[in-house]
């Protein structure tokens, strides 16, 4: 363990989150979304499972160490519901909550038709799949730029 770190964040999501540079997509999923099959077409190539978290529990966590990025108007995506583009389920209010108060602002999430979100999974750096038991907690983080002091 080492100070300051959520010790729901496993070392390997530690270093994904290290090699994921400015613009880098992370998804985060729930147990239903076809995580190891896509995952094997992203950046990292393999999953990681965060198990014993739910999606707001693991997004809290990663948000504590990775900022969203502030250079495009929609930093966050989900998956729509299937059938009903302006449906909304509980994990979309839940999700939103965590990202606001992450970031302290209003951070807008952008909705996505289920292939779509699909499509830009295979696309990202990586995916953490939660225990989380959905439906729709499929979420993709864009990462935005740390300040850090010069060295």
């Amino acid at each position: 363990m080492l100070k300051g770190i959520d010790q729901r964040l496993s070392a390997e999501i530690v270093h994904v989150l290290m090699l994921m540079g400015h613009g880098d997509d992370l998804v985060i999923c729930d147990v239903n979304h076809p995580a190891a099959t896509i995952a094997a077409e992203t950046t990292y190539g393999k999953l990681i499972d965060m198990a014993g978290c739910d999606i707001p529990t693991a997004a809290a966590a990663i948000l504590s160490l990775m900022p969203l990025d502030t250079f495009v108007p929609a930093p966050v995506a989900r998956m729509q519901v299937v059938g009903n583009p302006d449906g909304v389920v509980p994990i979309f209010a839940r999700m939103q909550a965590v990202v606001d108060r992450a970031e302290g602002r209003a951070v807008t999430i952008k909705p996505l038709e289920r292939f779509a979100f699909y499509a830009a999974a295979k696309k990202s750096f990586a995916i953490i799949r939660t225990a989380d038991s959905g439906p729709y907690g499929c979420f993709i983080l864009k990462k935005g730029v740390v300040e850090l002091p010069e060295l």
